[in-house]
């Protein structure tokens, strides 16, 4: 087997995996498939979380995931899945941050794993066998790539920021009632 056919089939792999994982987990989010609360149940634990306005956070974490995940699955505009999923993973690593790293005491192993490991997927690219590669890579230029993950970036720290603020904002009302 050629290294260029392992590396392409590897890619492949990695691609349907983390994919399916995030698409998963945002129809969890959406729809309340395989156990998940729905849009209601997440809107209840955005909400517990510290995310505002709630509704809206638990409608974008689902079409993030199941977004960024269907198209990682079919290597289709794969700089923006990519950025989209390890946007929306830094959302979720801030809420576990506080238990530290390991997944078992609730840290932000996971999802830490699943953003790092989508980003690395839209920094290489999604291999021969992949959407990109059959339109030509029209959605997986260097602009896209660029303009993708600063976009994500930029998103991420904004709705990161406006979490701690607002939690900031409640723990001196509370302190304030005493």
């Amino acid at each position: 087997m050629t290294t260029i056919l392992r590396r392409d089939i590897g890619l492949l792999a990695l691609r349907v995996g983390t994919g399916a994982v995030l698409a998963a987990h945002g129809t969890q989010k959406l729809f309340g498939w395989f156990g998940g609360g729905g849009l209601e149940g997440t809107t209840k634990g955005m909400e517990a979380m510290g995310f505002h306005p709630p509704k809206q956070s638990a409608l974008a974490a689902g079409l993030a995931e199941t977004g960024s995940g269907v198209l990682l699955m079919l290597g289709l505009a794969t700089p923006l899945a990519g950025a989209a999923a390890a946007g929306n993973m830094a959302g979720a690593v801030s809420v576990h941050a506080p238990a530290g790293f390991f997944a078992q005491s609730g840290g932000f192993e996971y999802p830490a794993y699943l953003g790092f490991t989508a980003a690395g997927v839209g920094l290489v690219g999604p291999g021969r066998y992949s959407l990109d590669h059959a339109t030509s890579h029209r959605f997986d230029q260097p602009w896209v790539l660029a303009a993708a993950f600063v976009a994500s970036a930029v998103a991420a720290a904004a709705i990161v920021g406006k979490r701690v603020r607002d939690q900031g904002d409640e723990e001196s009302e509370a302190t304030e009632e005493e």
